[in-house]
């Protein structure tokens, strides 16, 4: 067996942090959905993708969309990213899609003001009329660390502070 490279650490975002991803919840029930966030894991050993946990019940009818609070941060080494997918089974039965394809958080994404706080909009995607049903701590995402690359001539200097379409600003 080969000793992976260990690039990353999952952490959860402050309950203050949680809660600015809500609208219309009560306290208490905030404090109930953060109180059961689990960190991404793999499932198995020879699991690329860290499995992302549902912080509270989700049901989607065909065409319907929600936005996601993930509750969680992760701290990644430069020149690596993680990308992040659906779940395989989900994306299979449902056509269950991250509204943006492919979710990308870059390494510097951990020390913006939101505190690198991962959100994921998710739609399902059914032609087959089903409608989809995660429970609270059920995987519906998963990220995959990847290394990467520049150019010769690269010498970007600007940081980051923000999370959709910051690095354009």
């Amino acid at each position: 067996m080969s000793e992976f490279k260990r690039v990353g650490r999952f952490e959860v975002v402050s309950y203050n942090q949680f809660k600015a991803g809500f609208d219309n919840q009560s306290d208490e029930v905030l404090k109930s959905y953060y109180n059961g966030i689990k960190l991404p894991a793999r499932a198995t050993r020879g699991s690329a993708g860290y499995d992302f946990f549902a912080p509270f019940d989700i049901t989607l009818a065909p065409g319907e969309t929600v936005k996601v609070p993930t509750g969680i941060r992760v701290y990644i080494e430069e020149n690596y990213v993680l990308k992040l997918y659906p779940r395989s089974g989900l994306g299979f039965k449902y056509r269950l899609q991250l509204n943006n394809t492919v979710g990308i958080i870059d390494s510097d994404y951990y020390y913006s003001d939101n505190e690198g706080h991962i959100f994921a909009k998710i739609t399902n995607d059914s032609n087959e009329g089903k409608t989809l049903e995660i429970k609270a701590g059920q995987g519906f995402m998963q990220g995959i660390f990847v290394e990467y690359g520049i150019t010769f001539d690269d010498d970007v200097q600007s940081i980051r502070n923000g999370g959709f379409g910051s690095t354009t600003k």
